[in-house]
This record gives structure tokens, C-alpha cells and sequence, in this order.
């Protein structure tokens, strides 16, 4: 599977909503049909926290999450680029963005003792990230009050921030968005790294492509060894013969492994 998914216009939303007063402050919301309380997965897109991508390319599997049953809010955020963007405000953006669907659950038909969260790429880190808050410092300007959410899917994720300056992945991105390297900026780093704030308190189900040339799968196997030796509950999926497009195409093989994984995540496979 090729990147031809940047590029494929997704079935449209319901709704778009703000959750915030900025530009970038909203969400794309689809909802199943029929009558909620309906379970929900918060979307989180990718593209090394850049401004190059925005969510349009994820509304592929949210929208094919919603056939399946799953009402999905999808969100934007401020990039590296965009005014306010990096440290703090893309990760305060994030927060502010899962907590509007919390708050605003019985209005958008949702049942909120089923909230999960998926994210893809640096979406993957975002959505493992906000999973994790129960361990981010209290000092941090990335802190924010942790969510009752299920359970985190990041589907071939930046887990681990650190590795990623090492290996200097997305050509340095982690050091825009931090401002810094981990010698420069080490407290960042740690309030920010899924690998450090592990083990979450939020099981996740963590998938990766084995063929991923964008970020190596080995990221995610590390990450899910660590943090299951730590106590976490984490398992992972590796897709065997996919790429790092593959985890969010709705026409890739690997496909329905992760919407399942998703809905077992969700309870809908109880």
C-alpha cells in the first residue's frame, strides 16, 4: 500500500466542531446510526507534528471505524508551524480537544465509560501521550487532569522520544517540537515521552507495520516490553508485510485486525 491515502478525499463528517476558539481549535465527529449512548474513539493524525499534513487523511478509518459501530472525533491541533504550535500548545491543544468530548458526551450521543484513543504517527505518541498523564509531572505546562478513557491504540507511534532525536527520525522533528534536544530539554522529554511516563494506567493495544520505513516497528516492541515489564497492560499487534501508510487504510489487509482491536478496546467484542 502506497501513500495514496494523503491524497484520497475521506468520506465527510457529520459535524465539525470547535472545541476551542483558535483557527485549528475543532473536530470532525461521525456518529453510527441509530441511538447512543454510542462508544467513541478520539482520533489523533500524524505527520510529525508538522503543518504539512492535516486530519483529512485519518477520516478514512474513522470513518470506517464508524461503520463499524464506533462514533470517532477526530481532531485538529496546532502544528509546528502554526502559531502556538510545539511547546506547549500542541500538547495542550490535544487535551483540551479529548476533554471537550468527555464534557460534551451526552449532547454528541456518547457514552463516556467507553472512550478509547488511536493515533497514528506522531498521533500515535499524542494519543499514547494523553493515555499517560496520570504520570506527567504536576509542574509541567503539558499537564493536564487525566481521562477516564479505555484504552489507546497508537498505530505505528513515535512512543518513544528520545529514540527518536537518536535516530533522528522525521529529519529532527522531535527537536521542533520540543524546542530542544534531551540534553538541551530534558524535562521535556520526560513529561512528554510515552517510553518514560510508562507504565499507563490506560491498557493499550499498540500496532505496527513490520515493513514501516518512517518509524521502525522496533519502537513500538520496545515500548511494549518495557511497559508490560513495568506492570502495563500492553499488547502488541505486528502486522506482518505492512507499511507505515497501511495501519490507517481501510483497503490494507491489515485492516480489520485493527478495527478489531479497536472494538475489543471499545467492548464490543465482550
Amino acid at each position: 500500500m502506497s501513500q495514496s491515502i494523503l491524497n484520497r478525499t475521506p468520506p465527510p463528517a457529520d459535524d465539525r466542531i470547535a472545541y476551542g476558539d483558535g483557527e485549528l481549535h475543532f473536530a470532525d465527529l461521525r456518529l453510527p446510526p441509530g441511538r447512543g449512548p454510542h462508544p467513541c474513539a478520539i482520533g489523533i493524525h500524524g505527520g510529525f507534528w508538522r503543518n504539512l499534513y492535516n486530519l483529512d487523511h485519518f477520516g478514512h478509518a474513522c470513518a470506517a471505524l464508524t461503520e463499524r459501530g464506533i462514533a470517532t472525533w477526530s481532531i485538529e491541533y496546532r502544528r509546528i508551524g502554526d502559531p502556538g504550535g510545539g511547546w506547549p500548545g500542541t500538547f495542550n491543544d490535544v487535551a483540551a480537544a479529548a476533554a471537550h468530548v468527555f464534557d460534551h458526551a451526552g449532547e454528541f450521543e456518547i457514552d463516556p465509560a467507553r472512550i478509547v484513543v488511536i493515533g497514528h504517527s506522531a498521533g500515535g505518541h499524542l494519543a499514547s501521550w494523553l493515555a499517560s498523564m496520570a504520570s506527567v509531572p504536576d509542574e509541567s505546562p503539558i499537564r493536564a487532569e487525566p481521562l477516564d478513557l479505555r484504552g489507546a491504540a497508537p498505530l505505528a507511534g513515535l512512543l518513544d522520544l528520545r529514540m527518536t532525536w537518536a535516530q533522528q527520525l522525521g529529519s529532527g522533528a522531535v527537536v521542533e517540537l520540543l524546542g530542544g534536544t534531551p540534553e538541551e530539554a530534558p524535562d521535556r522529554y520526560n513529561a512528554a515521552s510515552p517510553f518514560t511516563l510508562a507504565p499507563s494506567i490506560v491498557p493499550h493495544v499498540v500496532v505496527h507495520g513490520s515493513d514501516d520505513v518512517i518509524v521502525p516497528a522496533r519502537m513500538s516492541a520496545r515500548y511494549q516490553a518495557a511497559a508490560s515489564k513495568l506492570g502495563g497492560q500492553v499488547s502488541l499487534n505486528l502486522l506482518r508485510d505492512a507499511g507505515h501508510f497501511d495501519v490507517i487504510d481501510p483497503e490494507s489487509s491489515g485492516w480489520p485486525e485493527i478495527a478489531d482491536a479497536v472494538l475489543g478496546l471499545v467492548g464490543m467484542n465482550d
